[in-house]
């Protein structure tokens, strides 16, 4: 069994283990946007049978992670600048609302705990791993707005969050800079639910936080996608399928 395959865990289904181990790879950078998935492939690669695997990519379809083209197959989502554009604007708004509404239910040992992810990725500034960087803050926003009591509006976050999965090897590589600035507005952040300042000055905070970020990156991005030409994957690396799972 591979190493990814065994960090997916062996608790669990099958098809939970296969869809830990794709959505991995997808996080990390292994399967970069365009990458095709070939169901036997990957089944061979976790020694599991192509029934767990084609679960989990339909899994992984509905969560925007992986788009099916007839002819083509399924391969991994890329975010364009226009649909990265709009996620993060509709992420900014729901997670500044969550991150407010949690605010009272947020305690000493959850600060202690934001904190102590922060000072990680502050300490990953000095040798910068931005996959790294990405999933500590994940985990740091999840102490924030983990606590809302409104299920709709969780869910609303959880799915901005699934849909910038396939970016998150690459968000701060773009924007090294903007890394720095942003652990300063974590500790900004966590001073104001500490001292019990206003819910929407919080929420100003926490959309302002994440609307920065998307200007950094649409700025250094953009116009490089668009000048880029598309690339195809080898079929080595990638292959096809012949039909739809």
């Amino acid at each position: 069994m591979t190493e990814t395959a065994v960090a997916a865990g062996n608790t669990g289904s099958k098809s939970e283990q296969a869809y830990r181990a794709v959505k991995a790879r997808i996080v990390e950078g292994a399967y970069t946007p365009g990458y095709r998935l070939v169901l036997g492939t990957i089944a061979k690669d976790l020694g599991f049978s192509v029934v767990p695997v084609r679960e989990a990519i339909r899994r992984l379809e509905a969560e925007g992670l992986v788009t099916f083209e007839r002819n083509v197959g399924a391969t991994v989502a890329g975010i364009d600048p226009t649909e990265y554009l709009y996620t993060m604007q509709t992420l900014s708004i729901v997670e500044g609302a969550a991150t407010a509404i949690s605010a009272p239910l947020i305690g000493a040992q959850d600060i202690e705990r934001a904190r102590s992810i922060n000072a990680e990725m502050r300490e990953c500034l000095k040798h910068f791993d931005p996959v790294r960087f990405t999933q500590l803050n994940q985990d740091f926003h999840s102490v924030l707005f983990e606590h809302c009591p409104n299920p709709h509006i969780l869910d609303l976050v959880h799915r901005g969050w699934n849909r910038l999965a396939s970016l998150r090897s690459s968000t701060f590589r773009f924007v090294p800079g903007r890394a720095h600035d942003s652990v300063d507005e974590h500790e900004a952040l966590l001073r104001l639910i500490e001292t019990g300042a206003d819910p929407e000055r919080i929420e100003k905070a926490a959309r302002l936080h994440r609307s920065t970020t998307l200007d950094a990156y649409l700025a250094q991005a953009a116009p490089a996608e668009h000048a880029a030409p598309s690339e195809t994957p080898s079929e080595t690396n990638a292959g096809s399928l012949n039909a739809r799972y």
